[in-house]
């Protein structure tokens, strides 16, 4: 999601696509959330890790 969310920020600046860059925040931001609460040993989605 990470990962995803950085390709459509890259992909949303160099198109000068608004839309495409702010999905791109929202899934890195919803991203490095679940990653770290996953990290912290938080069950995420009914699982102990998430990634």
């Amino acid at each position: 999601m990470i990962v995803l969310g950085v390709i459509l920020l890259v992909i949303g600046f160099l198109a000068s696509i608004s839309i495409v860059w702010t999905i791109g925040i929202i899934l890195v931001v919803v991203g490095v959330v679940l990653w770290l609460l996953g990290s912290m040993g938080h069950a995420v989605a009914g699982r102990r890790h998430y990634w």
